[in-house]
């Protein structure tokens, strides 16, 4: 196990590699100059009221008159030091900004998957158990409504919902959990239940499918011919056997909590790195926005390393070398 992980770490090198290549030049790619949007302030359409010596200036100063290929070397030399730069536009050092932001995010997206799958997964399963009866029936309805359904809808209906019914706007913004629990569950937990809607609904579908397979097999035959209790024949023999699917979703899904929390953090006002994205892309603040990229791909390698090392756990059978 411990040489399988080391394998693992190490195959992480080429892909954040290959994804600081594929950032640094889309950014690059897409229309818009950082020095341009600094000179022009927030309209776009006033007057040019600076000189093109100004303008050559401003990008020598920020150094994006420079080769594509000194960029990108000075910027992986800088991440080898842990160092991602300083903004181009509020010229501060941007791990610091972004230091105050992962947790946020990380806190969202792991509250979004630890209510979507305490949901999916008895929801499945019971769905499952009760096969064509009218709880398993509403539960592949219900499954097909949050697959049918975008996660930034069910935000914005989520605030209409509770602003026209309960005349009540959900608080924005963010408090740190060990200051104020109370406020930031309040704060997290819709903005949590719209990142996990359609995560919890193919989870659900999966577990149903995955369940009913593994009823019939004939190991689950003969628990119950032994005498042991359904609860027992359910929980021990057949859900441990049928989360193995599962689990990789899970760990799938923590790439699209990731990716998903930069529209939701945008509509729920949570000051998180998906919120911050969105405001560096804007600005085409290239430190940013490149470091931001670089974490989410880290963490996903993180989050399918783990998934991998949990099937060990749930089926003793599997073995790495």
């Amino acid at each position: 196990m411990q040489a399988y992980i080391l394998k693992r770490i190490l195959l992480f090198i080429p892909t954040i590699l290959l994804v600081t290549v594929m950032v640094f030049v889309l950014l690059r790619i897409v229309p818009g100059d950082p020095a341009l949007l600094i000179l022009q302030g927030d309209d776009e359409n006033t007057i040019e009221t600076f000189t093109q010596q100004e303008l050559s200036a401003l990008r020598a100063e920020l150094g994006t008159d420079r080769n594509i290929i000194v960029q990108y070397g000075d910027w992986m030399s800088g991440m080898l030091r842990a160092d991602f730069g300083t903004s181009l536009f509020n010229q501060k050092a941007v791990w610091p900004q972004l230091q105050r932001r992962i947790p946020i995010t990380l806190e969202l997206s792991l509250m979004s998957i630890l209510i979507s799958s305490t949901v999916a997964i008895p929801l499945g399963a019971i769905s499952a158990i009760r096969q064509d009866t009218w709880g398993d029936y509403a539960a592949r309805v219900i499954s097909l409504i949050g697959l049918a359904t975008p996660n930034f809808w069910v935000a914005v209906m989520t605030i209409m919902f509770l602003v026209i019914v309960f005349n009540w706007f959900p608080p924005l913004g963010y408090e740190n959990v060990w200051v104020d629990p109370g406020t930031n569950l309040s704060q997290l937990i819709w903005p949590a239940l719209a990142l996990g809607t359609s995560g919890m609904a193919f989870q659900a579908r999966v577990t149903r499918s995955s369940m009913l397979e593994i009823l019939h097999e004939d190991y689950v035959r003969t628990a119950r011919a032994k005498g042991l209790g359904e609860r027992v024949v359910v929980t021990r023999h057949a859900l441990r056997n049928a989360l193995l699917p599962v689990v990789t979703l899970i760990g799938l899904s923590v790439g699209g909590a990731i990716s998903g929390s930069v529209i939701i953090e945008t509509i729920f006002l949570v000051p998180g790195m998906g919120r911050y994205l969105i405001v560096a892309i804007n600005n085409r603040d290239y430190p940013i926005t490149q470091a931001i990229v670089v974490l989410f791909a880290v963490m996903v390698l993180m989050a399918n390393l783990v998934t991998d090392i949990a099937y060990a756990w749930l089926d003793p059978r599997i073995r790495y070398a």
